[in-house]
């Protein structure tokens, strides 16, 4: 993980991407107990040139991962073995998760890790069945700033959708 982190990086530095932010279940890692998980997903916010226009593409992130031997399979770029999605910021709340990223340290390098309670919000959002069974894992480990999860929920419409799936055992 630390090589794709690192090429990370060096695309915020050389301008390819204004910033990063591990998302999905990896970035969970930093908060709980491991999960399975076959990739690194990795929010992105794209510069405004490219991002501003009608079709957006990973072209320029894409050839700059294959000149640092980087292949791409279906979906993913796979590192060093490791298959990474690059996933650009797709609605306000990942935009925002992105914007607001910690910094923690994997190995020897730096990288950008979604908030605890970005990913909680981002996991009711996204609704999937998958997504609300770990939601009791990421509340299992360190506790979320449930003043920050609270405002986050609120203001992106997803207080209704959080308190029916918390409600109960299984939470």
């Amino acid at each position: 993980m630390e090589a794709a982190i690192r090429l990370l990086n060096e695309m915020v530095t050389r301008g390819l991407l204004d910033s990063y932010a591990i998302g999905g279940a990896m970035a969970s890692l930093f908060y709980a107990e491991p999960v399975a998980t076959f990739d690194l997903d990795v929010f992105v916010l794209l510069p405004t040139a490219q991002s501003d226009r009608t079709i957006v593409t990973l072209e320029l992130q894409i050839a700059f991962l294959r000149e640092h031997g980087a292949v791409q399979e279906g979906e993913h770029v796979v590192i060093q073995g490791l298959p990474v999605q690059i996933l650009p910021a797709y609605n306000a709340l990942v935009t925002e998760a992105t914007k607001q990223a910690v910094t923690r340290r994997v190995g020897q390098v730096e990288t950008r890790v979604c908030r605890q309670e970005h990913l909680l919000a981002i996991l009711v959002q996204t609704g999937r069945d998958k997504d609300r069974a770990r939601i009791p894992l990421l509340l299992e480990g360190t506790p979320p700033d449930r003043r920050l999860l609270d405002e986050i929920l609120e203001r992106h419409g997803l207080r209704g959708r959080w308190d029916q799936w918390t409600k109960g055992p299984h939470v």
